[in-house]
């Protein structure tokens, strides 16, 4: 349903959760059992859920008939604050369309006279408090809807990092708003890294679905029957599902993305089968990298495209390559991200610079 449609019909609605909006609940089984999430509905087919209490990130996502969103085995669980040791990230990485990482640590894990520090730092983690939801409300003509909150990324004597996140989007668009502001709450400098974890399955990406990027890249792991991302082998283009990567099989590469002459940078994913495509822009200045893991595993079968302040190297790597941004007591940093479903209007003009 596009925004004008619902401007017609206003004088027919009683009740605006009958076009869309936002609805609040608590998971009450399985793994997540306890777990708040928000349910965001476009009302044009784009619908997904926020996990309030795992920074706000984005689970489940649905645009029509299809699922967008890659979900892994354990799917929504509750957020383990201390999870903060080696691999322990993993036991409760849900996928979803979006897994928040950072705010301080972005990479393995790794131990030096900084700390100690596991997979991906702590935000995904950590619970929100709402701070705000604002409805649509079409009767009178407002469209616009949005969720935020705040993530706490603290402990005593520092570091004391906030994340104000704002999820929005209006009915009749088939677009997600993430708008983030991260702030240093302590009395001295700290280190920040962030990246957008998105994350694409099956039926959106499946064999011979495009991934959709320009930019140098490389990748730093070793040549293996795992590889993907080598010179002569098209690693645009999704594979069936692969041996080789049963189990830990995977293959990343790091990107320095082009942006165009506003400063912007796009990517994305299209399936043509399906003439289903999916666009992500943010700003070069903010996000200067993106990161494309592709895992072809039987039953584990996603391509992740990630925006990123730095390529998951880790704290320490980026101390000593002087990439690591540091944050002064009330310094903040601002960044958004858009993902649109293109109708199919959009979707030739949109992959033409691509393929």
């Amino acid at each position: 349903m596009s925004v004008n449609k619902v401007h017609r019909g206003k004088d027919k609605i009683g009740n605006a959760a009958q076009v869309g909006g936002i609805e609040i609940s608590v998971l009450d089984n399985g793994l997540g059992r306890g777990t708040r999430i928000a349910w965001i509905n476009t009302g044009t087919g784009l619908r997904y859920k926020v996990v309030i209490d795992r920074a706000m990130d984005i689970a489940d996502t649905f645009y029509n008939a299809h699922s967008l969103a890659w979900l892994s085995q354990t799917g929504v669980v509750p957020a383990n604050r201390f999870s903060d040791k080696g691999m322990g990230w993993i036991r409760n990485f849900g996928g979803g369309l979006l897994t928040t990482c950072g705010l301080s640590h972005v990479g393995g894990p790794e131990d030096d006279e900084n700390g100690k520090r596991g997979l991906h730092g702590l935000v995904s983690n950590t619970p929100a408090e709402i701070v705000s939801i604002i409805q649509p409300d079409p009767v009178v003509g407002k469209m616009d809807m949005s969720i935020t909150g705040i993530i706490r990324e603290t402990q005593v004597f520092g570091p004391n990092l906030e994340l104000k996140r704002t999820i929005s989007g209006t009915l009749g668009e088939t677009k997600i708003t993430i708008q983030d502001e991260v702030v240093n709450r302590g009395n001295q400098k700290a280190p920040h890294m962030l990246l957008y974890h998105v994350n694409f399955g099956w039926p959106l990406i499946d064999e011979g679905t495009d991934l959709l990027w320009k930019g140098d890249w490389k990748s730093p792991t070793p040549d293996s029957e795992q590889k993907i991302f080598k010179e002569g082998r098209n690693f645009r283009k999704c594979p069936a599902p692969m041996d080789a990567h049963s189990g830990t099989g995977e293959d990343v590469a790091f990107i320095d993305i082009e942006a165009d002459a506003s400063g912007n940078c796009e990517c994305g994913v299209y399936n043509e089968k399906l003439n289903l495509g999916v666009k992500l822009q943010f700003p070069k200045k903010q996000l200067p990298w993106l990161i494309n893991w592709q895992h072809w595993g039987k039953n584990e079968y996603v391509a992740a495209l990630e925006p990123a302040t730095n390529p998951p190297i880790g704290q320490k790597k980026a101390r000593e390559e002087n990439s690591l941004i540091f944050l002064s007591p009330n310094e903040s940093r601002s960044y958004i991200l858009e993902l649109e479903v293109l109708s199919p209007e959009k979707i030739k003009s949109f992959i033409t610079s691509f393929l």
